[in-house]
């Protein structure tokens, strides 16, 4: 008995040896920056085959466990983990984004590349490094991101921006790259309501940008590819269990700077200075101190929520639902921008997955509002010494300059800019319904070839109101207020604007491995198809007013297309890409075009000689050469000998007492032809010390030749005076550079910092006819420009007179350098003085994680380039104050530098207005906190952050904002500052 229990004792003693010898863990692996599971992660016990991997839902069991353990996880695109197991049975596993790994696939046209193995200039942003804070529209995400694109935005809720690729490729005709969703190429043109062609994309639906620079990468979209291309990939369908993710952001929005005028009382003093102003005009002079800009722009709190359900539907169909609202009331009273959208993703596979369907539909409803945005030029000119209302006024209780009869004064007056805003209410509403559906079939028997059918549709449909108070100064009157019979039956149109893109491609892709050599065809058929419709009502209290049907011809493309690649011995790659377009915006003789690329990279890491070099983790050389096209123009019928009916308006012929319509010849130019940019890149893509620092660097030279631009046609030569025509060409050459360095990438603490920048040369080697164009409109005086396109100089250069300065560095008025020598000062004295663009720009982004705590900063630069500053040029001079005896207005600032006295003496066109208008900005300063768990289980996460965007500007610029692609300021919608709060829950 005694040794029975002897044995007993024994064995209790040595269980927990046993349990500890046969111990088990589970856990879950997750994403740091998204929070979702991670399947397919490889789990090893170091130094034994005792391994495991990651299911669809990120779990994993794995036994046979001791004290001391080491646990390595490891995934493509992650950072190692390495884990001690110190007798744990449950786990949380965090895997750190590896940036280099992250761009193992990077998508093209019609396909996709690997990234070691893409020979052109191609970059790609995915979620993991978008930019932080609060997004509106998609193209924010990759602000300052990419070297080489540019991306510059106002203030207004919703707005669109300006993207240029590499500067753009044109000068008169659309610079902005072909943007392609999933596979659909979109229009440049948006219907009535939209604020841009990207409002109606929710940014937390995008998985990834793809940027195809250069013309070796691009020309597989050939006539709409000379700006580059931006592809954007949405996020699909996931397998596994429902995956719930919850998003909302809230900013407090304010106004960051505004325009440097007269306070009241500097008003009031300058106006009262001996031998400024007459005595009327000193009696016009009020009691109020009103600052105006206070009066229009508003605090506004703005929202942004997203519902995302994601998991494998019917346990067959990979499925994503995502639903998301935003709503951004502008700091302009009165705006307002919403948006609500629902996107739905499916990606079943059939057949042992030879057959694989892509579904992705988006609907989005915009409801927007929008605020007379000529209220800021208004409460710049204002009287600061008036109330912003009167109790004794017709015009709704608003203070507006009266004459004696009390008509309101119709002649260097201001409307009231509070009464702009809140006696006009312009409201619409724009539907979009947009998607494709893609069928990938691998060959049953012959797997080496793939056919790809992929239908799309973009369908808008948008509709508005225009209503003015019949209160509003501006609103439809008779009569007049002294006799006693004025009417005024105020104003309201309506639009409609339909618009639709259809979509059919059709290809084969044969890929196939021959021994060392790597082959990949693709081949195939393009056609879309573009309409639209606008309806435009006069005005409807008005029952002469005419309403107008303008029915779009439609715009018809259809494209051949091929591209191969070939790859060898993994070190040497060629890309050849081949497309013929063909579009209905030219004429039959001009209507096709044939364009093309190739690339040649080495992949000189591969190569024997560096294998043993551990320090070299990738070393590639590109050469690329291409050319591409563009014929997005506005008159769909340039080409058409047409005829149009005269008006009342436009001439009439008269028989006796009746007055008949004629028809009119239009002009019209039947040679027009593509746009075609040539483009030649040559670069290297780097990678050093395990990829913990990467980065490439590009050098291109491109020529765009028969430019298309409206621009004068010589006298006689044509029914109109000015109109589509091919009429020059310019170069661009530049650099592009960009590093991403991991400083810090341990367990508990990883930090990247990664900087671009990008420089640019540009100048115009031909124009037609050696004649220059005017552009560049500006305000004040009447049809007045500031630039000038000239053979020998950088597009869109200054053209100015010189300004004369005192000994002391006061500008001298109406005194300018006889550049010529003449003896006289006329516009042949007017020079090309700086530009717009600038020479370099930059962007600089920092990303840590400690533990749970995460912190981002974001910063952009742009060097060497100049602004026109017109506010200052049309209001900085005194004359602009008191130049009326019954109306008196408010001057910026700016006179008190100037001394300018008088409205003349080409005082517009003096360079003295050209300001160096370089800057350096702080976007945006993240922080984030994730708490794992929250729900009690480890599938849950809940992430907080609080930020502040547009935090910085650093100018010499006296503007409000230097950062205007045209280079000329005249009072554009201010950028607000924003600081936010959010919050991410994932369960």
């Amino acid at each position: 008995m005694k040794t029975m229990y002897l044995k007993l004792l024994f064995l209790l003693l040595m269980m927990p040896l046993g349990v500890l010898a046969q111990s088990t863990i589970t856990g879950v692996v997750r994403d740091n920056t998204t929070g979702e599971p991670i399947p397919g992660v490889n789990v090893i016990v170091q130094g034994t085959p005792n391994s495991t991997a990651t299911d669809l839902d990120g779990k994993f069991t794995i036994g046979n466990l001791k004290n001391g353990d080491k646990l390595v996880f490891s995934s493509i695109g992650f950072a190692n983990q390495t884990i001690a197991y110190t007798g744990q049975t449950t786990i949380d596993v965090v895997m750190q984004d590896d940036a280099t790994q992250l761009q193992e696939v990077v998508v093209v046209g019609y396909g996709s590349v690997k990234k070691k193995d893409a020979t052109g200039s191609v970059d790609l942003i995915t979620t993991k490094t978008f930019n932080q804070g609060f997004n509106a529209t998609a193209e924010n995400q990759i602000n300052g991101r990419v070297s080489g694109v540019t991306i510059a935005t106002n203030g207004a809720p919703g707005s669109g921006s300006d993207i240029r690729i590499r500067g753009g490729a044109s000068l008169g005709a659309n610079n902005s790259p072909l943007i392609v969703i999933d596979g659909l190429p979109i229009d440049n043109n948006t219907s009535g309501g939209a604020t841009s062609i990207l409002a109606s994309i929710n940014p937390n639906d995008i998985e990834s940008f793809s940027i195809l620079k250069d013309a070796s990468a691009a020309a597989i979209y050939g006539s709409r590819a000379a700006n580059g291309v931006i592809i954007i990939t949405t996020k699909k369908g996931g397998k596994g269990g429902l995956q719930v993710s919850f998003n909302s952001r809230v900013t407090y929005n304010t106004l960051a700077k505004k325009v440097d005028v007269l306070s009241a009382n500097e008003y009031r003093n300058l106006v009262n200075t001996p031998g400024v102003a007459t005595p009327a005009q000193i009696a016009l002079l009020g009691d109020a101190n009103t600052d105006w800009q206070d009066e229009i722009f508003n605090n506004s709190l703005s929202v942004d929520n997203n519902l995302t359900l994601k998991g494998n539907l019917l346990n067959v169909i990979p499925t994503r639902l995502s639903i998301g609202y935003t709503d951004i009331p502008g700091i302009l009273k009165t705006g307002e921008f919403k948006r609500t959208t629902t996107s739905v993703a499916l990606n079943p596979s059939f057949f042992e997955d030879h057959l694989k369907i892509s579904l992705n539909a988006n609907l989005s409803w915009q409801d927007n509002r929008f605020a007379d945005e000529g209220a800021i030029g208004n409460a710049i000119r204002f009287d600061p010494t008036q109330p912003v209302r009167d109790a004794n006024s017709y015009y709704g209780g608003y203070f507006e300059w009266l004459e004696a009869d009390g008509d309101r004064v119709g002649t260097g007056a201001q409307t009231n800019p509070v009464s702009m805003l809140e006696q006009r209410r312009n409201v619409t509403d724009n539907r979009r319904l947009y998607g494709n559906v893609q069928f990938d079939y691998k060959f049953h028997f012959f797997e080496d070839l793939r056919a790809v059918l992929n239908l799309g549709y973009d369908k808008q449909d948008g509709n508005g109101t225009n209503t003015l108070s019949n209160l509003s100064p501006n609103g439809y009157s008779t009569g007049t207020y002294s006799g006693g019979n004025f009417v005024n039956y105020g104003s309201r149109t309506y639009f409609n604007d339909k618009r639709e893109n259809k979509l059919l491609d059709a290809y084969l892709v044969y890929t196939k491995e021959l021994g060392k050599l790597n082959l990949d065809f693709t081949g195939g058929y393009t056609y879309q198809n573009f309409t639209a419709v606008q309806y435009n009502s006069g005005n409807m209290y008005d029952p002469n007013a005419i309403s107008d049907v303008n029915t779009e011809p439609v715009v018809n493309l259809q494209s051949y297309f091929g591209r191969l690649n070939l790859g060898f011995d993994d070190k040497y790659l060629l890309t050849l890409n081949y497309r013929r377009d063909g579009t209905s915006r030219f004429s039959k003789e001009n209507r096709w075009g044939d364009f093309y690329g190739g690339a040649l990279a080495w992949r000189i890491s591969n190569e024997n000689f560096l294998k043993d070099v551990s320090a070299i983790s990738e070393l590639k050389l590109r050469f690329g050469i291409g050319v591409t096209g563009q014929q997005d123009i506005g008159d769909r019928m340039a080409y058409i000998p047409r005829y149009t009916t005269s008006t009342s308006l436009q001439g009439q012929y008269q028989f006796g007492d009746q007055f008949v319509s004629f028809g009119r010849p239009q002009g019209y130019n039947t040679g027009l032809k593509w746009e075609e940019t040539t483009d030649m890149t040559v670069g290297f893509d780097y990678g050093f010390f395990n990829n913990r620092l990467t980065g490439s660097f590009n050098y291109f030279d491109k020529e765009s030749k028969d430019l298309l631009a409206t621009v004068p046609y010589p006298d006689g030569s044509n029914l109109t005076n000015q109109g589509f025509r091919n009429f020059g060409s310019f170069t661009s050459k530049g650099v592009e550079f960009n590093v991403s360095y991991d400083i810090f990438r341990t367990e508990n603490f990883n930090w990247n910092a990664n900087f671009n920048v990008f420089y640019n040369e540009r100048k115009i080697t031909s124009l037609a006819n050696g004649v220059d164009i005017p552009t560049g409109d500006i305000q004040g005086g009447g049809g007045n420009t500031i630039q000038m396109q000239s053979v020998g100089f950088i597009p869109n250069s200054f053209y100015v007179y010189e300004q004369v300065y005192d000994a002391n560095g006061k500008p001298l008025e109406g005194v300018y350098v006889d550049r010529n020598n003449n003896g006289i000062i006329d516009p042949d004295d007017r020079y090309h003085y700086k530009k717009p663009n600038a020479d370099y720009t930059f962007g600089f982004q920092n990303n840590m994680n400690y533990k749970n705590w995460d912190f981002s900063m974001a910063w952009r630069a742009s060097v060497g380039n100049y602004m026109y500053n017109n506010v200052a040029s049309n209001t900085g001079v005194l004359q602009a104050g008191i130049r009326y005896s019954d109306v008196i207005s408010n001057i910026h600032r700016d006179y008190y530098n100037s001394g300018f006295l008088q409205e003349g003496n080409n005082r517009f066109f003096s360079d003295y207005y050209i300001q160096n208008a370089s800057w350096l900005k702080l976007d945006n300063i993240v922080l984030g906190y994730t708490i794992q768990d929250p729900m009690g289980y480890n599938n849950s996460r809940l992430r907080l952050n609080v930020g502040v965007q547009n935090v910085l500007t650093i100018t010499k610029y006296d503007g409000v904002d230097p950062e205007i692609f045209s280079g000329i300021d005249n009072t554009i919608y201010p950028r607000a500052r924003m600081f936010m709060f959010g919050l991410n829950l994932d369960f």
